[in-house]
């Protein structure tokens, strides 16, 4: 899993945990210490408001 530089809201636990509990049998991490701290301590989630549920109602 390639981590770099991006926006603040991008870089979240949900992430990280998703890509380790995903990953089959093995995860490599590249990037910065710093940016995968960042990404344990940032436990910010937005509402994602994609429409799905309309458009499979009006489907």
């Amino acid at each position: 899993m390639p981590l770099s530089n991006a926006a603040p809201m991008l870089l979240t636990r949900t992430l990280l945990y998703t890509a380790m509990t995903r990953a089959k049998k093995l995860l490599i991490i590249v990037g910065n210490k710093n940016i995968i701290d960042f990404m344990i301590k940032n436990v910010n989630s937005k509402k994602r408001n994609t429409g799905l549920e309309f458009k499979l109602r009006n489907a």
